[in-house]
């Protein structure tokens, strides 16, 4: 058991449980976008006010299954990011975004075919083409360094490149503009000018160090070669959005073993030292 997950179940006051690393968007506060579906979607959707069935009158009177959630956006085809669809599979109507390669996934495993497409209709997106999947919020998909999903790879895993199966997400309303990237395997200068002047970030904050799970004992990879760069050292997030006037810089998609998510913990002080905040549930953010 890694230390981050012994001081939790021995009740320690400074690591707070957190779900996985799906987000919802909205311009109005009424219809939600929701971006990834992780398999603890249902429990976010009971304890977060906006996501629950009731917060939003059906539009329809009969319509049974009303729901806040518009439309539903994949970054990937990770498990953490689609098997939360299966939670949606109740006959209520939303759009499901992806990239052609993304859905592709998704149509081939069977068990999403309980997702009826009288009520979920799948749209795929192209790169760099601005959408709107919820009223007033505008979307675009753009590509950052990563690889296919582990269930996917085979003996030659190209880790680092840059395709349409992991994507970053912009999103603008109001004159604002964030990004969501929960994963990517490096910051090249594109990404580095794309960014420039965001109000937020949310960002891949998967391990500190690039060799904490094998150091913790629950695994043998590497965060670069899970698609994921660490926090710390050299090439690490920490320092790689420095000098590009963005606002909130919010890590998510964080792994048990990363000791940023201690309370007072000197990574925790480190990230912090340089403007950085920790993701979690029931997090607002308006930039």
């Amino acid at each position: 058991m890694c230390e981050t997950c012994r001081l939790f179940w021995a009740g320690d006051k400074r690591v707070t449980a957190r779900s996985q690393s799906s987000i919802a968007a909205s311009a109005d506060g009424e219809t939600w976008l929701l971006l990834n579906a992780s398999p603890d979607l249902r429990q976010q959707i009971m304890t977060l006010g906006p996501m629950r069935p009731d917060a939003t009158p059906a539009a329809d009177e009969g319509a049974k299954r009303a729901s806040p959630i518009g439309a539903v956006l994949i970054t990937n085809g990770d498990v953490d990011h689609t098997a939360g669809l299966l939670t949606l599979r109740e006959k209520q109507t939303f759009s499901l975004y992806g990239t052609g390669g993304v859905l592709d996934i998704v149509g081939a495993n069977s068990v999403f075919s309980v997702l009826d497409p009288a009520h979920v209709a799948r749209r795929a997106i192209k790169m760099g083409e601005p959408f709107e999947p919820v009223a007033g919020l505008e979307v675009e998909l753009f590509s950052v360094p990563g690889k296919v999903p582990l269930y996917l790879e085979t003996d030659q895993v190209d880790v680092g490149e840059e395709s349409e199966m992991t994507v970053g997400v912009r999103l603008s309303a109001h004159g604002r503009t964030s990004y969501y990237i929960p994963g990517c395997a490096h910051v090249p200068e594109s990404l580095r000018e794309r960014l420039r002047g965001a109000d937020a970030l949310l960002f891949d904050g998967t391990v500190f160090e690039d060799d904490e799970m094998s150091r913790a004992g629950v695994g043998a990879k590497t965060g670069r070669r899970m698609g994921h760069m660490p926090i710390a050292g050299e090439g690490g997030s920490l320092r790689a959005f420095n000098g590009l006037d963005i606002g909130s810089r919010i890590y998510i998609h964080i792994n048990n073993t990363n000791p940023i998510l201690i309370d007072g913990s000197r990574e925790r002080e480190a990230i912090e030292a340089e403007g950085w905040q920790v993701a979690y549930d029931g997090m607002e953010i308006e930039p």
